[in-house]
């Protein structure tokens, strides 16, 4: 798990992992707006020190290669009845991908669920994003709802995807 030492390192992950992944199919100016103003620097470091979010941490040949954030908010509209967790991002560094990190990942944030005795555990996924969706339902997530996502000035829709695990 990861401590406030980890935070800065954790800001620049989320920062290029996020503009690798989302760029290529976004405006600069969409992309820009979002960054500035929900994925700064300061706002990632003290996501890293609320104590609502967990962040699992995952390394490749003793260098980090990328983290799962996990929260317990009060989750969307479907889950009212579940006790139910929050994956908020699975981030990998590009050189990551393919060589079991996001599965490591993913089990961690499945472990970390059932350890607190969670019944499902649900995530939001960009619906253009068919990679990790295939992703989450190798793992059995299945969807349940949509919502939107904010991107700069373009709304965009998230699938929201959940798995029992109790």
């Amino acid at each position: 798990m990861a401590t406030l030492q980890d935070a800065e390192v954790i800001a620049e992950i989320s920062r290029q992992t996020f503009h690798e992944t989302f760029a290529p199919s976004n405006s600069s100016q969409n992309m820009d707006k979002f960054m500035n103003t929900q994925f700064s620097k300061e706002i990632l470091i003290g996501e890293v020190a609320d104590p609502a979010n967990t962040f699992l941490l995952a390394m490749l040949d003793q260098q980090l290669a990328g983290y799962a954030k996990v929260t317990q908010s009060t989750g969307p509209d479907g889950l009212e009845e579940e006790k139910g967790i929050e994956i908020a991002r699975i981030y990998c560094l590009r050189q990551a991908i393919g060589k079991g990190v996001g599965k490591a990942l993913m089990q961690a944030c499945l472990e970390f669920a059932k350890s607190l005795k969670k019944e499902s555990v649900w995530l939001g996924v960009w619906e253009h994003n068919h990679t990790a969706i295939d992703f989450y339902r190798r793992f059995g997530f299945e969807k349940f709802d949509e919502h939107v996502f904010q991107l700069g000035d373009d709304p965009q829709t998230d699938w929201l995807m959940k798995k029992k695990i109790l």
